[in-house]
């Protein structure tokens, strides 16, 4: 694994027992999963090369997620698409709380910032289903 893209923490016990490294497609995971928990967003926004893999059929709870980490922070940045009908701001202040209570209780971490970027609204897979059922 590159140490680039890995995060040491040190234990809170302040025991020298070693180090607990994190990587960052950890971190991504992780906010990519509580973010795609809120109720309004239908889905996650990635770039091609995400698309592709997600046609070749892998699933990546990390899409439409960048994190960027510090010595004991971290900065994410979501890529979302928001329910037709929603208010927005609504979802996204929603996004914002749950993200940064997950990574920082999964990770110890501080959250400094988390920045959400609405890529577009959709439909939900349930409403999607409902209308097909009607025709």
């Amino acid at each position: 694994m590159d140490d680039s893209k890995v995060t040491d923490i040190a234990g809170d016990q302040g025991m020298d027992l070693g180090s607990v490294r994190i990587a960052d497609e950890v971190i991504a995971s992780i906010a990519g999963i509580a973010a795609a928990d809120v109720t309004g967003v239908v889905g996650m926004s990635s770039g091609l090369i995400g698309g592709m893999a997600e046609m070749m059929g892998k699933k990546n709870p990390a899409k439409g997620v960048k994190v960027q980490v510090g010595a004991r922070e971290v900065a994410v940045d979501l890529y979302i698409i928001v329910e037709y009908g929603l208010r927005i701001p609504d979802v996204a202040l929603q996004v914002q709380e749950k993200v940064k209570e997950a990574v920082e209780t999964a990770t110890g971490l501080s959250v400094i910032e988390v920045n959400v970027h609405v890529q577009g609204v959709g439909f939900s897979q349930v409403d999607t289903d409902e209308e097909l059922r009607l025709r």
